[in-house]
């Protein structure tokens, strides 16, 4: 047996198992390290970069969605890695402030940079950014109980405000009524006749955003307090716009 077809039956058992997933990231985690090195053109620190988090979730994302019509499985993954780190890159730098950093910050010769370096505790960041990373896996998870990935999400998420607002005020509805929420976690299903029913919003508009829907409602059922802060932010950046 050839180490690629070693590799694909490997994939194949991680998409039946969580676990057998976990233990494939594992195995090949210096190849995710090796491909966002490339990115960020340096080793990345584990603990620290965001981007090393990012393409753990990629590589997960990779062995639900392959398949041998997509060849080479690692290939494959590498693809997406680069793809879902340009995507990060470029959501950071939207959300950025445009402040230069080599600014300064008072007297003297310090710039702000040094000074926003000085002011954080390197024990709370590293917390902050594995209790992110634990998040977004879990998220992660979650969301392969109905078919939809973190591409997914991005891919089906709404491009006219209008119908951004749409889904907003259907997801208000939800939170008002929680029973939708527990309805959504024991079928597995989005309940989109009484979400429309409810919130007003056409029954044809969230069923073209089914997958982004159910994110957000899982979202907000599960206590991912980290990223729901994160949206929050988000969804305030595009109202304003």
């Amino acid at each position: 047996m050839n180490d690629e077809h070693k590799i694909i039956q490997q994939v194949y058992a991680a998409k039946e198992d969580v676990q057998t997933a976990d233990q494939l990231i594992g195995t090949y985690l210096p190849f995710i390290k090796a491909e966002t090195a490339k990115f960020l053109k340096r080793p990345p620190i584990e603990g620290h970069d965001d981007e090393l988090s990012i393409a753990m979730i990629a590589f997960h994302e990779a062995i639900g969605g392959y398949s041998r019509t997509r060849g080479a499985f690692l290939k494959y993954a590498a693809m997406l890695i680069r793809s879902r780190l340009i995507d990060y890159s470029r959501m950071e730098q939207r959300h950025s402030h445009v402040i230069s950093l080599d600014a300064p910050a008072g007297e003297g010769d310090t710039t702000l940079g040094e000074t926003l370096a000085n002011a954080r505790d390197p024990h709370e960041e590293t917390a902050v950014r594995d209790a992110t990373r634990t998040e977004i896996e879990e998220l992660t998870r979650q969301m392969q109980e109905f078919g939809v990935s973190l591409s997914d999400v991005a891919d089906n998420c709404p491009k006219q405000q209008r119908t951004l607002d749409a889904c907003r005020r259907a997801l208000q509805y939800a939170k008002e009524n929680p029973e939708l929420l527990d309805a959504l976690l024991q079928t597995k299903r989005l309940p989109i006749g009484q979400l429309a029913a409810g919130s007003g919003v056409e029954r044809k508009t969230l069923e073209r955003h089914r997958k982004y829907m159910v994110a957000l409602l899982l979202i907000y059922t599960n206590g991912y307090e980290i990223i729901r802060g994160h949206l929050k932010q988000v969804m305030k950046g595009v109202a304003a716009r």
